[in-house]
C-alpha cells in the first residue's frame, strides 16, 4: 500500500539514506494520481540543519532547524508532492510519532514531535485537485523500515517531472533517488532527493544530459544551457519561447543530506551548505527564482569518532549528484512524461 505505485522501480544499492543507523525511510504514494510523500523517521531523534537555496519555497519549521533555536534535534523530514498543499502530510506524521510517544517533552507530560518538511509542486501532471494530506504522512511513517528504499516514482517523487523550462509538454519524469557512501573508519554519509527540476540532469562525470528538456519531436534533449542562451537575445524566437515556459512551469528539488557522525547544529548546517554543491552539479539550472530548492540535514551521532566538516560535507556533494542522477533513472514514465528509459528505448 505505501508503495502502491511504481515500486517496480527498485532498491537503492546499499541501503540509501537507511545506511545511516538510527533513520528508516516510508513512501505513500496516491493511488488515485500520480503524487504522494515520503518520511525520513528519526525515532531516537537526530541532530538536523536546512538550507533553502530557491526563490519559491514551501516548507515546515525550517526556523526551528536555526542552530540559535533550542529545540536541537527532529524527529522526522516529510518531503511531499502536492504544493503547499502537501505540507499536511506532516500533521499525519506527527499524530504518528505522539501515538508512540516519541517526541520533545514539555511540561513533564507533554510529548511534541518535532517534524520538519519541503513541499515540491506536481499539479501539473493529473489532477491538481488530488494531494498529499495528513494520512499520506501517517501511512508513510508506518511502512517506514531501515530496508533499502525504493526510488523512481514513488512517494515524493511519484508526479515529479524535469526539464521544464518550456512547459511541462517538453519534459521528462523526475522520481526519487537515495545514495550513501560508508568509508573504513565506519563513517556514513548519503541522501535522499526528490527530482522536480526546472532545468536538466547533468552526469557530472561525463557533462552528458541524462534527462531534460525535449527536443520539439520529442525524441531528444534541446539543452537548457543552449536554450538559456539562446533566450539571452532579444527579440529571439527562443526567447519568447522560454519566457512563457518558465512563466507556468512549478518546479524544486528537496531532499535530505544524513550522516551518522556526532555532529552540533551549526556543523549539520554547514555540511546541508555544502550538500547543494550537489545539486548544482548535477542540474542545469538550479537554484532559481520559481523553484524552492530545499535540503535538510541529519546527523544520528553513532560514529563518535571525530567529525571532519569538509570531509562530510563533501561525500554529502557527492551523494546528492548520485541520489539525483538515481531518481531520474530510476522513473517510470507516465503520458506525455517519458522517462529516462522510455527515451532511450526510443533511440534518444
Amino acid at each position: 500500500m505505501a508503495e502502491a505505485r511504481g515500486s517496480a522501480a527498485g532498491a537503492a544499492v546499499g541501503g540509501g539514506i537507511t545506511a545511516v543507523d538510527g533513520l528508516t525511510l516510508g513512501h505513500f504514494t496516491l493511488r488515485e494520481r500520480p503524487t504522494g510523500c515520503t518520511v525520513v523517521l528519526a525515532e531516537g531523534g537526530a541532530v538536523a540543519g536546512v538550507d533553502v537555496r530557491g526563490g519559491g519555497p514551501g516548507t515546515r519549521e525550517t526556523a526551528l532547524l536555526d542552530p540559535l533555536s533550542h529545540v536541537q534535534e527532529v524527529h522526522a523530514i516529510v518531503l511531499s508532492g502536492g504544493s503547499a498543499f502537501g505540507l499536511d502530510a506532516a500533521s499525519g506524521v506527527v499524530r504518528y510519532l505522539e501515538e508512540r510517544g516519541i517526541g520533545y517533552r514539555v511540561g513533564g507530560r507533554h510529548i511534541v514531535p518535532m517534524v520538519a518538511g519541503a513541499i515540491l509542486f506536481d499539479l501539473n501532471v493529473g489532477d491538481g485537485s488530488i494531494r498529499p494530506g495528513p494520512e499520506c504522512g501517517y501511512e508513510a511513517a508506518r511502512a517506514a523500515s531501515a530496508a533499502a528504499p525504493a526510488e523512481g516514482s514513488v512517494g515524493a517523487g511519484a508526479g515529479a517531472a524535469v526539464g521544464k523550462l518550456l512547459g511541462i509538454g517538453r519534459a521528462m519524469k523526475g522520481g526519487i533517488g537515495t545514495s550513501s557512501i560508508t568509508l573504513d573508519d565506519g563513517l556514513t554519509v548519503s541522501a535522499l532527493v526528490a527530482v522536480n527540476a526546472i532545468g536538466d540532469v547533468i552526469d557530472p562525470a561525463t557533462g552528458k544530459i541524462v534527462a531534460g528538456v525535449r527536443t520539439e519531436d520529442g525524441t531528444g534533449f534541446a539543452d537548457a544551457r543552449s536554450l538559456l542562451r539562446a533566450g539571452g537575445r532579444p527579440g529571439s524566437a527562443g526567447g519568447a519561447a522560454l519566457a512563457a515556459g518558465t512563466g507556468i512551469c512549478g518546479n524544486t528539488t528537496i531532499g535530505v543530506a544524513a550522516t551518522n557522525a556526532a555532529l552540533t547544529k551549526a556543523e549539520v548546517t554547514k555540511v546541508t551548505q555544502m550538500a547543494h554543491d550537489g545539486l548544482a552539479r548535477a542540474i542545469n539550472p538550479a537554484h532559481t527564482p520559481r523553484d524552492g530548492d530545499t535540503l535538510f540535514g541529519l546527523a544520528t551521532g553513532t560514529h563518535r569518532l571525530e567529525g571532519d566538516l569538509t570531509r562530510i560535507g563533501a561525500l554529502a556533494a557527492d551523494m546528492v549528484a548520485e541520489a539525483i542522477l538515481r531518481a531520474v533513472r530510476a522513473a517510470t514514465g507516465l503520458p506525455g512524461l517519458p522517462s529516462v528509459n522510455d527515451l532511450a528505448s526510443a533511440g534518444g
